[in-house]
């Protein structure tokens, strides 16, 4: 048997500095981690706290008021009468209109992309796909206003607001979609090839079925973020202030609304409790996906 090491007093100090300079490093990535969402808790609060103030069974069943309703009720001290109906309505059908138009196409475009990965010209719609996910989104509303406003509905219609929000749906459905198969096992594929299935049954019935979490969560991720947005809608919805659903007539959203509520100093009150819908809405849908994600994995 060999000697007993000699104990040295360096090696405390050594595993001392170690453990020290671990606990200040975890201490700033604590801090540093609460100085990143101080501004969002912040929002949230000033949301709640001036919002929830509107909030009632008027904000979601009656249309937006004028600017006299609202000036009155103001000068009174009261709840501004009215609420968001024709925004909530005109968001869901818009919504509506461009799930139908996006989700089959993205789809069919994921899958396309998935089975023929090594074409080269699955490549180029590849590359497509992520140029078009960087655009802005007041160019996709150009480009629906040039589109559908100017050729098909000769006016500013729920159509063309939907059809630049189904634009902006398709590169997060069709990469979802491609990611979503990747990860579903070749051998499931193989073992439907190996019992004579049809190609299109296995796409229907193995592997659409097999990724169908991953599948929602792009849908709603997809939907939550153009729920949200105001500029192509400028350009092709425009608003109005009647409910509607006629896809050729201009139509509300709720970031319309609050567009318009924000150029009307009487309805500043509306635009807190509008915003925190919104927020609650995309948050919700948020909340859903990371569900779906982990009863996934």
């Amino acid at each position: 048997m060999g000697r007993p090491r000699k104990y040295k007093p360096s090696e405390d100090k050594g595993v001392n500095k170690r453990i020290l300079r671990d606990r200040l490093f975890q201490g700033g990535i604590v801090v540093l981690s609460l100085i990143t969402i101080s501004p969002i808790v912040l929002i949230i609060y000033k949301l709640i706290a001036k919002g929830y103030k509107q909030i009632n069974l008027d904000f979601f069943t009656k249309k937006a008021p004028d600017t006299y309703e609202a000036m009155v009720a103001v000068g009174a001290g009261e709840v501004i009468p009215g609420g968001i109906l024709n925004g909530i309505t005109g968001t869901l059908f818009m919504v509506l209109i461009a799930s139908l138009m996006a989700i089959p196409i993205g789809l069919l475009i994921g899958i396309f992309l998935y089975d023929q990965k090594s074409k080269r010209y699955a490549g180029i719609v590849r590359d497509v796909v992520d140029i078009l996910q960087g655009v802005p989104s007041i160019v996709l509303g150009l480009i629906a206003y040039f589109w559908v406003v100017k050729n098909i509905t000769h006016g500013f219609s729920a159509l063309a607001g939907s059809t630049a929000l189904a634009i902006m749906m398709l590169p997060l459905i069709i990469r979802s979609t491609e990611e979503t198969l990747k990860m579903i096992p070749d051998s499931i594929r193989e073992a439907g090839f190996a019992l004579g299935v049809p190609y299109h049954k296995i796409i229907l019935k193995v592997l659409i079925p097999s990724g169908l979490s991953g599948l929602l969560t792009g849908i709603l991720l997809a939907i939550s973020r153009i729920i949200g947005e105001t500029a192509p809608l400028m350009l092709t919805a425009l608003g109005s202030m009647e409910v509607n659903l006629n896809v050729a007539k201009p139509t509300s959203a709720v970031p319309l609304l609050i567009w318009e509520f924000y150029n009307d100093p009487n309805m500043v009150d509306l635009i807190w409790s509008s915003s925190l819908f919104l927020m609650m809405v995309v948050l919700l849908l948020n909340l859903v996906s990371k569900q779906i994600i982990a009863k996934r994995s």
